[in-house]
Parts: C-alpha cells; sequence; structure tokens
C-alpha cells in the first residue's frame, strides 16, 4: 500500500485478485469516485470477492473480470479504462486455493492431482503432467520450475512408480518425491516436495509466459506516474520482473564514444526498489507464507515531454 500510494479517484488494478485482501485495501483509498478492477480467472475467487465487496466496501466502484492477466489488453479495453494509476500482481497460488483440498495444490492433502487456476478453461492437470510426460521433460520442469537439486531423481522414481499404478493424488505423489530425495537431504528445511509441486504447478498454468506478457502490457496501459507493484514467491518470477523493469527503464544504448545519441532509446519506467524488499521477521511471524515473497516497484514516466535531438 505504501508503494503504490493509491488516491482517491485513480483506477487501480488487481491482477490477481484471489481472497480480495488487496483489493478492498485498495478500493477504500480510490473511492468512491476512483475504480476498482479486479482479475482473476477462477471462477471461485470471483464469486467470493464480489461478495467482499459487496460487505466491505459497499460505495467501491468495481469491476471484476474473468481472465488470465497475459491477456491484460483484451481485459482492460473490455473494463473501457483509458488507463490505470496502480497495478498489482501478487503471483503464485492464492491462500483460498491452497486450502481447498480438491484443488489440488497442496502436497499437505489426500487430493486429486489437478492444480488448474482455471478448470472450467483449461485442460492440462497436474495429474496429466505426472503420468504422460517423459522422464526427460519432468526432469526439465522439475529443474528448470522448481529449482529443485534432485530432479533427474524423481523423474526416474515417477516413472518408475506410475509404471505400476497412475498417480492420482497430491499424497501419492508426494511420499513418491519424498522416498526419491536422500534421507539427509530430507532432515532439514521445509518440505521435500515443495519444489516438485511448484514447478508441475508453473507448467500446468503456463506461469511465467503470463507475467511476462502481463507486466509488459502493464507497463503500456500504466498512467504517466503510475505504479507497478509485483510481489513473486520464487527467483523465477523474481528475475522476469527484475529483467522487464530493467528493460524498460533503461535509457540511451548507444556506443559511449558516439557524440549524439543516435538510438533514440528512452525510459518508459523508474526502478523504485533498488533490490527486491522482504517481509520483515515480525511480517513472516504473523503471516509464514510471506517467507518467500519478493516485492519490486516500479513508476511509469511521462515521456510525453521527450526531446530527441537529430
Amino acid at each position: 500500500m505504501q508503494a503504490l500510494a493509491p488516491a482517491p479517484g485513480e483506477v487501480v488494478c488487481d491482477c490477481t485478485l484471489g481472497g480480495a485482501g488487496h483489493s478492498v485495501a485498495l478500493a477504500r483509498k480510490v473511492a468512491p469516485n476512483g475504480l476498482s478492477i479486479g482479475i482473476d480467472q477462477d471462477d471461485m475467487a470471483l464469486e467470493a470477492a464480489a461478495a467482499r465487496f459487496s460487505r466491505e466496501v459497499p460505495e467501491a466502484n468495481m469491476r471484476l473480470l474473468k481472465g488470465n492477466f497475459a491477456n491484460l489488453d483484451e481485459l482492460l479495453v473490455e473494463a473501457e479504462v483509458p488507463g490505470v494509476d496502480c497495478f498489482l500482481f501478487d503471483l503464485g497460488v492464492s491462500s483460498p486455493q491452497l486450502d481447498i483440498p480438491e484443488r489440488g495444490f497442496s502436497y499437505h492433502e489426500d487430493a486429486p492431482l489437478d492444480m488448474r487456476m482455471d478448470p472450467g478453461n483449461q485442460t492440462l492437470t497436474a495429474a496429466e503432467v505426472i503420468n504422460t510426460y517423459n522422464e526427460a521433460d519432468l526432469a526439465r520442469i522439475l529443474r528448470t520450475f522448481g529449482d529443485e537439486r534432485h530432479a533427474t531423481r524423481i523423474a526416474r522414481a515417477v516413472v518408475r512408480e506410475r509404471a505400476q499404478a497412475p498417480i492420482e493424488s497430491c499424497a501419492h505423489l508426494a511420499e513418491v518425491v519424498r522416498n526419491a530425495i536422500p534421507a539427509r537431504d530430507r532432515r532439514h528445511g521445509r518440505h521435500p516436495a515443495r519444489r516438485t509441486f511448484q514447478a508441475i504447478r508453473i507448467e500446468v498454468n503456463g506461469e511465467l509466459e503470463a507475467l511476462e506478457r502481463g507486466l509488459e502490457a502493464a507497463i503500456r496501459w500504466a498512467n504517466p506516474g503510475g505504479r507497478i507493484c509485483v510481489i513473486s514467491y520464487h527467483s523465477l518470477e523474481d528475475r522476469i520482473t527484475k529483467r522487464i523493469f530493467g528493460k524498460m527503464s533503461q535509457g540511451c544504448i548507444c556506443p559511449p564514444d558516439l557524440p549524439v545519441c543516435a538510438c533514440g532509446h528512452v525510459p518508459i519506467i523508474e526502478v523504485k526498489t533498488r533490490r527486491a524488499l522482504k517481509a520483515s521477521a515480525e511480517e513472516v511471524a504473523s503471516n509464514p507464507r510471506a517467507r518467500s515473497a519478493l516485492m519490486r516497484v516500479a513508476r511509469k514516466l511521462d515521456t510525453s515531454r521527450t526531446v530527441f535531438v537529430a
């Protein structure tokens, strides 16, 4: 909230509506004359958010849109806004999704392997990935999307197990992963299946490609002075955010010995966070899921007054 600094009358867009906690807080700041846009591909999240807005911020001017922020251009055209003052991306799986066993996101539950954020429109499930991808592709996904040191061992164990019977539940997959990891590496740290479940979820939902498209669209749609805040939960998301922010904040790229700029390249945004911000120890104590959060913030520059020298 400090980074976005929403003001009365502004347009705010929560690209990851989820439980609507952020959206409600933003709406209180811009209501009644501002506009609050909430985007989510999960029907359950949209229904719960509508009820929460009616209950907690009835005065808010609200638009809830079903979709993936990868399609932010089309969604904002649908919302009929010329620009946005505050964008928020709170990435990954939302707490309500984790807390509903039937959604198949949690390695703590004996539920069907699903992990789809939009079950109505997505066909690829976690069970299909686990039971049909070959060993090499499984290892690549675990290594690339999960930073899993034991990706090859886990992939081999999955292929061996599914030859006996399909792996169809979260608990079954978590057990296979746990048994594949050496005992010495299971004694410390968090749940041994955490990285595997993260990697499979990213594959099922195409999360990294969506982030690139959505973030670039947000920068285009942001009004001059508009703020963009991204909260990520693993290094892959954070690296994408850092790279896009870095690219869009870069000025002249001409060789240093060129007397006059010939590239015409000007910064589009100003990065406000030199390093990713992390939750304080006090916040982590009260909200353990904030442990992995990394936040980066940028501000859209006014390029309309930029003077180009021929």
